[in-house]
């Protein structure tokens, strides 16, 4: 696609065209062009978040996910929140588990429990978390 079409398409969905934006989404997913996706999902388009989300996750791009969790998007904060589960990145399931997520308190208590960090289960424990105490408990019983 000529750039000049690509410049018409792009100021027909910035003025709301439903249909230049879901073209503009697919040409950009086909390219794998992320800065494209983030302009028309941060104009609001759930297709273009739904799309970028994806190319984030399939890149592992935390920061990405990042800056859509805290822009409101429970989708890649779950995302996010899978992936630092698979690396077994304690301090992102921190981070968000500080923030107030109960996906990624619950993926931490099972991680630490995993990985038998009994300070990380202690620190939740004295915060109040019931399961971590629990699980706490358990593990000291042994």
């Amino acid at each position: 696609m000529a750039e000049h079409d690509l410049s018409d398409l792009r100021a027909r969905a910035e003025k709301g065209d439903a249909e230049a934006a879901d073209e503009l989404i697919e040409l950009a997913t086909e390219r794998g062009d992320p800065d494209e996706l983030r302009h028309l999902a941060d104009l609001g388009n759930a297709t273009a978040t739904d799309q970028l989300i994806e190319l984030a996750t399939e890149r592992g791009d935390q920061d990405e996910l990042r800056r859509l969790a805290g822009a409101g998007s429970s989708d890649a904060a779950d995302q996010l929140i899978e992936l630092a589960s698979e690396r077994g990145d304690l301090d992102e399931l921190r981070r968000l588990a500080d923030l107030g997520n109960a996906t990624a308190t619950d993926q931490l208590i099972e991680l630490a429990s995993e990985l038998g960090d009994l300070d990380e289960l202690r620190r939740l424990a004295g915060q109040g978390n019931v399961t971590a105490a629990e699980v706490l408990s358990e593990l000291t019983a042994e």
